[in-house]
C-alpha cells in the first residue's frame, strides 16, 4: 500500500469515559466519531457481538479492511476479552484524481466478535486507529471502555449489534466465490470466481496480507465460461510462503460474499 496522498494532521487520542454499560461513549473527532457497542451477553461458548460504530459526517470518508493505493487499515485491539474477529459491510471503490481506494463516504458499523475470558464478560477496553479523510486525512486514535455486565440484553445495543451483523457479506458459498489464484507473470495474481451470473458486471474487492500490496482488481473476459480477475501485485515479502490467505468480498448485482483464498 502506497503512502497517504492527503495531509495527515494531529490526531486525536481520547478515551470514552468510565465503564458504565455495555456501549462505550462516543469519542467525537473533527469528521466524525466513534463508539464500541455489544449485546452485554456472551452465549454459552463465551462469545460475545458487537459493533464498532463509525459515524461521519458528511464529506467525510473512511477506509475498508485494505485501503488501496492510499490510506490507512482500520486497526482495533482489545484487553479483557480476545478479539475474534471483525467483519466489513462491502466498501464502495473511489477513483480520486487517479488515486484508487477502498472505504465508505456514509457512517459505518464494523461488525465485531469477541470471546470473553472464561465466559464471562467483565470491563472490556478498546483501542482503535481509524483514518477519517475529507480534503485532508486526521488518524483518529481512541479507547473505548465498557462493561457488558451492566447493561446486558439493552435491546437497544442488540438492534445495533443485530444490523451491523445483518449488513455484512454471507459467507462464500460454491456458486458465488473465489475458486482459484495463480501467478500471472512476476506482478500479478489471476484469480478466478464463480458468479451466480456469469458475463454480469461484478467486483472484487481483495485484501493484501500483511506485507503485500495490491492493486485494484480488473475484470478479464470470460473464458470457458469461467470468469477471471487480474490483480496487479505492488509488493510481495521476500520468501513469501505459498498458501498464505487472502480475505476478499465479491459483489454482484446487489449480493455479496466474503471468504479467503490461499495465494501461490
Amino acid at each position: 500500500m502506497k503512502e497517504p496522498a492527503f495531509l495527515l494532521i494531529g490526531s486525536l487520542l481520547c478515551c470514552a469515559g468510565p465503564a458504565a454499560a455495555s456501549s462505550s461513549g462516543w469519542v467525537q473527532a473533527q469528521g466524525g466519531a466513534v463508539r464500541l457497542v455489544t449485546t452485554g451477553t456472551p452465549d454459552a461458548q463465551g462469545k460475545l457481538r458487537g459493533a464498532l460504530q463509525i459515524d461521519l459526517k458528511p464529506g467525510w470518508k473512511t477506509y475498508w479492511r485494505d485501503p488501496g493505493d492510499t490510506g490507512v487499515p482500520p486497526r482495533i485491539s482489545v484487553t479483557g476479552a480476545s478479539l475474534a474477529g471483525v467483519a466489513y459491510p462491502v466498501p464502495r471503490r473511489f477513483d480520486e484524481d487517479g488515486t484508487v481506494w477502498n472505504g465508505y463516504a456514509a457512517p459505518v458499523d464494523f461488525a465485531v466478535s469477541l470471546e470473553a475470558a472464561g465466559g464471562k464478560a467483565d470491563e472490556i477496553g478498546a483501542d482503535v486507529f481509524l483514518g477519517i479523510c475529507q480534503s485532508i486525512c486526521i488518524p483518529l486514535q481512541a479507547h473505548l471502555k465498557l462493561d457488558p455486565a451492566a447493561d446486558p440484553g439493552n435491546p437497544e445495543d442488540a438492534s445495533v449489534v443485530a444490523q451491523a451483523f445483518a449488513d455484512v457479506p454471507a459467507p462464500a458459498r460454491p456458486g458465488f466465490r473465489l475458486s482459484d489464484a495463480r501467478q500471472q507473470g512476476k506482478e500479478a495474481l489471476q484469480v478466478e470466481a464463480e458468479l451466480p451470473q456469469p458475463g454480469t458486471a461484478a467486483q472484487l474487492f481483495l485484501a493484501a496480507p500483511e506485507g503485500y500490496s495490491f492493486g485494484p482488481p480488473k475484470r478479464l473476459d470470460e473464458t470457458d465460461g469461467k470468469t477471471g480477475f487480474s490483480v496487479p501485485v505492488y509488493d510481495r515479502p521476500s520468501g513469501a510462503a505459498s498458501g498464505i490467505a487472502a480475505a476478499y468480498t465479491l459483489v454482484q448485482n446487489g449480493s455479496a460474499v466474503a471468504g479467503t483464498i490461499p495465494l501461490p
